[in-house]
């Protein structure tokens, strides 16, 4: 019995060092970052086990196998209607200034969709402000909602929103509501899930986390964007998720969530529209693409563009990563960053570095306190690097700083649901506006400003007299970087 004992214990050595190998393998031969493989590497051969399971479960952009055929089928109609926005007069390339024609000319050639003028916008900023908008434009729904959040948390008037949904679809409106499965499952557990399918609203989990799924598709991939679309003639995205900060996340010891959402109208919300038809085709195998936006309106003279920048799984690799690239080699006076999560990519890092460095004021506002501990830590170990490059950095201390904005010379911006780190910028479903309208910028960096009257700027010269357990906890979460 004793040699059969041997024998088991040496096959299952045996097995796992040859799963270590091929597992090792498999990440040499993908082509990602250096860092990214020398991450997982060190997972795989410090955690035995453990880590080889990790990989399965996170180490790979697995969409699964369903998704994943469903987004290669999609792409070509889709891309055929995002196309044929190029027809329509709101679409004017001689109107477009430096800033936005070359991201206009990156975002039509690899996807078709183009920067459309003829917009209204309007820059919403306290949750009452959001929440209150919503509810208004639902009471006046006629013919359909579509919505998609990473988070819907029931309390407050994020239950006034469901509420004011129901009701819609009593009345015959088409509701179609998708929320992420990992980022909503209090909602789901809650009467409101089941209220809101009773009333005829079609309520829709997507990518359902499930312990069956674990090496069917990667766990940790999420649908991070926030899109509401009603009629076909208002929408609204930005940073906020389908909460009430006064009830969301009260324990955390990090605050009220601080956010905001963009209002539109015009030809940019049948843009939207169809993103939110891309993921629920994706989810369900279900399409229903939105009409195509009214081309013979007046377009104003001085009407600005606004670019749709859609990222995630089927979509083209690194939109919003090229277009965050673009936006700064071409800022000349100032970049202004706002982000609740600082991981940054090494392209991406380098990218700020080298602003800063040729003389553009970057500035780099960020929560003090984080809701992730390990994100907090890695964020930090950037700091020296981007300090000694001149980048200055602001730790906001009223609440946790959730708006991700990018103010570039105070004439052009980007607003969204993109963090700067590898998460949002490499697997999740995200969402960003590239907007090159002065009136609207000026609101959104005097927004900044004001987050910056609540924040500590970080001093460089007692920043390197930090101690040696500041240091520890930076380089240790630094080498995971990469994963966060």
């Amino acid at each position: 019995m004793d040699k059969v004992y041997h024998f088991l214990t040496l096959a299952g050595i045996g097995l796992y060092w040859i799963l270590v190998a091929g597992v090792t393998l498999r990440v040499v031969l993908k082509r990602r970052a250096v860092s990214v493989s020398l991450a997982w590497l060190m997972v795989i051969y410090i955690i035995p086990v453990v880590g080889v399971i990790c990989y399965f479960m996170f180490g790979e952009l697995n969409l699964g196998r369903k998704r994943a055929e469903r987004a290669r089928v999609m792409f070509k109609p889709f891309e055929e209607w995002f196309f044929e926005l190029n027809h329509c007069n709101a679409h004017v390339p001689d109107n477009m200034g430096t800033h936005i024609s070359k991201i206009d000319n990156l975002c039509n050639k690899r996807m078709g969709i183009p920067a459309l003028c003829g917009n209204e916008l309007q820059l919403q900023t306290t949750p009452q402000e959001i929440l209150l908008s919503v509810i208004d434009d639902i009471e006046n729904a006629k013919h359909s909602i579509r919505m998609v959040f990473y988070i819907w948390y029931p309390g407050g008037l994020a239950d006034s929103v469901a509420a004011a949904l129901i009701q819609a679809s009593k009345r015959g409106v088409n509701v179609k509501v998708l929320l992420d499965s990992a980022g909503s499952p209090t909602f789901f557990r809650s009467h409101w899930a089941t209220m809101m399918r009773d009333g005829g609203i079609e309520l829709v989990e997507g990518l359902e986390v499930s312990p069956w799924r674990i090496f069917l598709r990667r766990l940790d991939l999420r649908q991070h964007r926030k899109i509401i679309v009603i009629d076909d003639e208002v929408a609204y995205t930005g940073s906020m998720n389908m909460v009430d900060p006064a009830y969301f996340k009260q324990n955390s010891g990090v605050g009220q969530w601080i956010d905001i959402m963009v209002r539109i109208e015009g030809p940019t919300v049948n843009v939207l529209s169809a993103i939110h038809c891309w993921d629920w085709e994706v989810e369900t195998g279900d399409r229903q693409l939105p009409v195509q936006p009214e081309c013979q309106i007046d377009i104003p003279e001085d009407s600005k563009p606004v670019q749709v920048v859609p990222s995630g799984p089927g979509m083209p690799d690194q939109l919003i990563g090229q277009v965050l690239t673009i936006a700064m080699h071409q800022a000349e006076k100032s970049v202004r960053i706002t982000t609740p999560y600082f991981v940054p990519s090494a392209d991406l890092l380098e990218t700020i570095k080298t602003t800063a460095q040729r003389g553009v004021n970057v500035e780099l506002v960020i929560p003090k306190n984080n809701d992730s501990m390990m994100v907090k830590w890695a964020s930090r170990a950037f700091y020296s690097e981007l300090l000694s490059s001149g980048v200055k950095i602001h730790e906001f201390d009223g609440g946790l700083l959730h708006t991700k904005s990018v103010v570039i010379d105070e004439l052009f911006c980007l607003v969204g649901t993109v963090n700067m780190d590898m998460r949002s910028l490499w697997l999740n479903f995200e969402v960003t506006l590239a907007v090159e309208d002065p009136a609207f910028t000026l609101k959104m960096h005097q927004l900044q400003s004001h987050y910056i009257e609540s924040a500590d700027l970080v001093d460089y010269n007692k920043w390197k007299q930090r101690s040696i357990y500041h240091r520890f906890f930076e380089r240790l979460f630094y080498l995971f970087n990469p994963l966060l």
